[in-house]
């Protein structure tokens, strides 16, 4: 690490701590050659795969986006912000964990549905309904009989 004073390339470290709950390390280093002190701090740099559109394009994975149409499907729902944000990191997670450089947004959906099936029964219904595009009313009942039978089979 170069010095941020005088740009020499021989620094210390006096002290390191965990901050950001363990994301990050808050480091006090030391210049060898002008004694100045400063503060750097180190994340790890976790990348999410790219998300191929239906029509072939690629673009970087967009969390607001995420966050924007869960948002949407729990509008009016007794759904904390905390929960939102617990289940935006468990998607993240899972794209990471798939160790693809590339995802298609099928598999995206499918991600947010698993986790707002478990969020929230009517969430999941909002999603569903957009992502599938459903065409009427009978697709809403079939997917509300699919996510009772998957309640029934969990409870027994």
């Amino acid at each position: 690490m170069h010095c941020p004073f005088c740009s020499h390339s021989e620094t210390k470290v006096i002290d390191s701590r965990l901050v950001a709950d363990g994301d990050q390390v808050r480091r006090r280093r030391e210049c060898q050659e002008c004694g100045e002190r400063f503060t750097t701090f180190e994340s790890a740099e976790l990348l999410l795969p790219r998300v191929i559109k239906s029509n072939g394009s690629r673009q970087p994975f967009d969390e607001a986006k995420l966050r924007s149409g869960i948002l949407r499907a729990i509008e009016k729902r007794p759904v904390s912000l905390e929960r939102v944000e617990l289940t935006i990191n468990r998607i993240k997670h899972r794209l990471r964990a798939t160790g693809e450089p590339e995802v298609n947004t099928l598999s995206v959906g499918e991600l947010v549905m698993d986790e707002l099936r478990d969020l929230d029964d009517v969430a999941y219904v909002r999603f569903a309904s957009v992502y599938r595009s459903f065409q009427d009313i009978n697709e809403f009942r079939e997917e509300i009989e699919r996510l009772d039978a998957g309640k029934i089979k969990r409870d027994e």
